[in-house]
């Protein structure tokens, strides 16, 4: 019984060791317009207190991102 709780633990290990952070991405409310720079998407970001900001879409708009 305990190389089974042992195997179980240890596969649980593994699985929860190599999954990736979670993050959120939302729309940023304070960058206007097309967004045709990724620094600025970000800066903007940071100031929304997010960790970082990206270009999405095929309509080019700031998304800013969130660690969970």
């Amino acid at each position: 019984m305990d190389k089974a709780r042992f195997g179980l633990f240890f596969m649980l290990l593994i699985l929860l060791a190599s999954r990736k952070p979670l993050s959120m991405h939302l729309r940023s409310h304070r960058f206007k317009g097309m967004c045709l720079s990724e620094h600025n998407c970000a800066s903007v970001s940071h100031l929304e207190g997010f960790t970082g900001g990206k270009c999405w879409g095929f309509r080019r708009r700031c998304f800013c991102s969130k660690h969970c």
